[in-house]
């Protein structure tokens, strides 16, 4: 049977039986070729130290995160000499393995704090490349494909909306091809008015067909009357047609929006309401309104909507030149309005002895046109896009 002696010198031949081979294993740990790292635990403080120093150099020679890995599996993995080392430990005796757990402990310290610090000098510079690699030159000029934006009309035109929407009215909305009888003789435009002759009106073939491309969108608001019960608060905006040659301020397809209000007793003053805060809410806060005396088949009274010119201030000219914005008088003209003519409400079957109403109309072409001092209607009505992408991100 062989004894071990762990209390002899590192470096002296433990005794052995007389019976028992004296071979050795060709592979020590130890500096002295002749000794089994079982029986001799490589716990001596230079053993300890020279595999401490074997480490940092293998740490230190690393220069990428994937020769630092293979260096940490070498003298920090399980098969590493501090690890071996760490094992032996439980085979020395007890007043032996305090001094010898806490030297291996420290060494194995030193190594993890020293793989560490390459690991985070080794991040750092691979950081570093890779924002030199990644870096995108900004001041480099590319091609870039031009942004067109919404047309101003589309935009001008939901902002109408969303204003009467908030005031609690309706939208309405119509077919532009419409009958003759929706488009002139239910707004008391009797078969001899101007308005219904060949050079006012696109008649749809076949002649004597009775359909015409509607000329305002008024006949959304009989169609409405006659399609509900009042109160009746809606805004109909939309598409109208007029054989107008196409010049600086007129052309032959424009947009408008028309309003109307029939409930029980509404007068003039609800319509002058109306109309400033509408006018305020689009063109700005101080805008004054008037409506001037004016005479239309479907309205009686009827009045032109007039704003003071918000160039000029009203007062026509602008550093002793007259304006260009209101033509020197200080107010624009906007569009027409007044109280719903009986002769309209009565064709609809509502019961004038009970309701009246108010109607106005606008055109959008006009209100762009004058919101922006747009000079030409060509600008509008030809599809530029360098018209849109210059008022299409600020109406």
């Amino acid at each position: 049977m062989r004894t071990i002696d762990f209390g002899a010198p590192a470096g002296t031949l433990p005794p052995v039986a007389a019976d028992e081979p004296t071979s050795r294993v060709e592979d020590m740990s130890g500096p002295n070729k002749q000794y089994d790292p079982v029986e001799v635990a490589a716990l001596d403080p230079a053993e300890v130290e020279q595999a401490v120093a074997q480490a940092r150099a293998a740490i230190t020679a690393a220069t990428t995160l994937e020769e630092l890995k293979a260096a940490r599996l070498a003298h920090q993995g399980e098969k590493s000499p501090l690890a071996l080392a760490n094992r032996e430990i439980g085979a020395l005796p007890p007043s032996a393995k305090a001094e010898a757990g806490k030297r291996i402990g420290q060494a194995r310290g030193q190594v993890s704090q020293a793989l560490a610090a390459r690991q985070s000098e080794l991040e750092a510079d691979r950081d570093r490349r890779i924002l030199v690699e990644e870096t995108v030159d900004l001041t480099v000029r590319v091609p870039r494909r031009p942004l067109g934006a919404r047309h101003p009309i589309s935009l001008v035109s939901e902002r109408v909306e969303d204003i009467f929407v908030s005031m609690g009215w309706e939208i309405a909305e119509g077919p532009e091809v419409e009958s003759e009888w929706l488009t002139f003789d239910a707004l008391n435009i009797p078969a001899d008015h101007p308005a219904r002759q060949e050079q006012d009106t696109f008649f749809v073939e076949p002649a004597g067909s009775g359909l015409v491309l509607r000329t305002h969108t008024s006949p959304v608001q009989v169609r409405t009357m006659l399609d509900r019960e009042p109160p009746i608060y809606v805004l109909c905006p939309g598409k109208v047609f007029r054989t107008d040659d196409l010049d600086a301020t007129h052309t032959p397809v424009f947009h408008q929006f028309e309003g109307l209000v029939v409930d029980e007793g509404i007068t003039m003053a609800h319509l002058k309401g109306t109309l400033d805060a509408f006018v305020q809410r689009l063109f700005g806060e101080g805008i004054v309104t008037r409506l001037r005396p004016n005479y239309f088949p479907f309205t009686e009274p009827s009045a032109e909507i007039d704003c003071r010119c918000w160039v000029c201030g009203g007062s026509g000219t602008i550093d002793g030149d007259k304006c260009r914005t209101c033509g020197g008088t200080g107010w624009i003209e906007l569009g027409g309005s007044g109280m719903v003519n009986q002769r309209v409400l009565r064709a609809a079957g509502v019961d004038t002895d009970r309701y009246t109403g108010f109607a106005f109309g606008l055109g959008i072409e006009r209100s762009l046109m004058l919101r922006h001092n747009v000079a030409d209607m060509h600008d509008i009505v030809e599809g530029d896009v360098r018209f849109s992408q210059q008022f299409g991100m600020e109406i």
